[in-house]
């Protein structure tokens, strides 16, 4: 039976993702098997496991953290938002419907068998299970039935850990409020506050902490430092879509569609030191760029209408017509083609004009393919002939099914393992390119071959791009991270709280 911590929120975005990384990260070192854990998870950034299960990414990046194979059973309630007021609902990686927000909320009591499940699993297979929240235990409209905060740390019996954000201010407010609307068994199951994102003299905040110690009881475990480490993060939150800036050699410009999902195809690209990567999402700051990239979606239709009445679709045509890269993934590839057609209403009923840059159409249908694969990337002409034959592997997550005109020439060839046929994906046409395959940029080999292919068109050797590993970068940042963590954490007191559990000294 494995000894578990959780982490727990003031608020989303106050860092209990990143946290709960770092402590993987630390266990792990320090001989442990640990596992992530969240019962829940809102996110349209997602992965698929190797046995063709769709979970969070967030779990995936503990994962990688701790030193172990991304399961489903680290996050076994998916929801990806499909509207304002409804998600698509996974449960152990497989879709089994898009619900309204009231019905979930009526019905996810009866979730709790498959949470218990895939914790039991893991309890029994590891010694550590570092388990985060989501959101706030402090949302009192949503503490009735709650399965990810409080209701589960009841379920699991987990010690706690609240983290507040004092870079987002009133820091002091959001501990002692949350504690303050918690009922007295749930205060009891809070060992220890962390404040996250501190700039500055720690001396200066002194004061404050012990006030904030003396208020609620509970003693200040650690404050963690404001860092730049780059680690997946969640979407919509991520400060990656800040970036303004096109100072690299390669511009690239990143669509930022409202319902953006696995922007993290493109974290190989943003990590090469000769590469500026933009998410860009009105026509004002779309500029110039070497190479624009249309990313998946999780309401392809919806985001394709955004994009053509905001004005970016125009951008694209023109950036097109001056003969320069156009490359879109998954719901981007959709989006490219000649028309969209939804005879199901998957997202919404009929058919739409696509960009009209690659002669394929796409049709929805209400099975979602979920798949990991692997191959080569075609002999292709155009700015990408230098990609021509590189190796590619990734996973797909689509609901579409997309057929290419007679002639065209596919993106990609994707080996079947089972019985060694050739399946071809994607596009190419001129400058023109897309395919279903996410994490296709994450091979040192073809992000660089991308790269070189780009700086060939200016006119620029290649000598400039210096490649670099994704995984070994990966590991280099997660080891930083784990070095902040043990610097502004009371280690010892973290050891205490999960060897112990609510019996752990909690004494000021």
């Amino acid at each position: 039976m494995a000894k578990c911590i959780m982490i727990q929120g003031t608020m989303s975005n106050a860092g209990k993702s990143i946290l709960a990384g770092g402590l993987c990260r630390i266990f792990a070192q320090d001989g442990f098997r640990t596992a992530p854990f969240k019962s829940q998870n809102m996110a349209l950034n997602s992965f698929i496991t190797r046995e063709g299960l769709e979970m969070g990414r967030a779990q995936v990046m503990q994962a990688e953290a701790a030193g172990v194979e991304p399961s489903v059973l680290m996050n076994p309630i998916l929801l990806k938002p499909t509207s304002d007021m409804g998600s698509q609902v996974i449960v152990n990686g497989e879709v089994t419907e898009v619900m309204p927000a009231a019905e979930y909320y009526r019905r996810k009591k009866e979730l709790v068998p498959h949470i218990l499940d895939a914790y039991n699993k893991l309890s029994d297979a590891y010694d550590v299970i570092v388990i985060e929240g989501a959101g706030s235990p402090a949302e009192i409209n949503l503490k009735s039935g709650d399965i990810v905060n409080m209701g589960l740390a009841r379920l699991v019996d987990a010690p706690v850990l609240l983290v507040g954000d004092i870079d987002r201010g009133g820091v002091f407010a959001q501990l002692v409020g949350t504690m303050e609307l918690l009922e007295e068994e749930e205060r009891q199951r809070i060992k220890g506050m962390v404040i996250n994102k501190f700039r500055g003299d720690k001396n200066i905040l002194l004061p404050g902490l012990e006030m904030l110690e003396e208020r609620t009881g509970v003693p200040v475990r650690g404050v963690i430092p404001y860092f730049h480490l780059d680690i997946d993060e969640e979407d919509s939150l991520t400060e990656r879509f800040e970036k303004k800036e096109s100072g690299g050699l390669v511009d690239i410009a990143v669509l930022r569609f409202p319902r953006i999902s696995n922007f993290t195809d493109f974290m190989a690209l943003e990590c090469m030191e000769e590469v500026s990567v933009r998410y860009v999402s009105a026509p004002g700051a779309f500029g110039r760029p070497d190479a624009v990239l249309l990313p998946g979606s999780k309401n392809t239709i919806e985001d394709l209408l955004w994009m053509r009445q905001n004005g970016l679709e125009a951008k694209v045509l023109r950036h097109a017509a001056e003969g320069k890269t156009v490359f879109g993934i998954c719901g981007g590839y959709q989006m490219l083609g000649q028309e969209i057609c939804d005879p199901e209403g998957v997202e919404r009923k009929g058919t739409v004009a696509g960009i009209g840059l690659l002669p394929v159409r796409t049709v929805f249908e209400r099975e979602k393919t979920r798949t990991r694969v692997r191959g080569r990337i075609c002999s292709v002409d155009g700015i990408l002939q230098g990609m021509s034959r590189l190796p590619a592997e990734g996973y797909e997550i689509h609901m579409g099914r997309t057929v290419c005109e007679e002639g065209v020439r596919p993106f990609l060839e994707i080996e079947n393992e089972e019985n060694g046929a050739v399946i071809r994906d994607g596009a190419a046409c001129k400058n023109v390119y897309g395919c279903y395959v996410h994490g296709l940029f994450d091979l040192t080999e073809t992000s660089a071959g991308f790269v070189r292919s780009l700086l060939t068109a200016k006119g620029l050797g290649l000598s400039a791009v210096k490649p670099r590993d994704l995984a070994a970068y990966k590991e280099e940042q997660y080891d930083k991270l784990a070095a902040v963590i043990r610097e502004s954490l009371d280690m010892d007191a973290v050891y205490d709280i999960l060897e112990n559990g609510k019996e752990a000294a909690c004494s000021l």
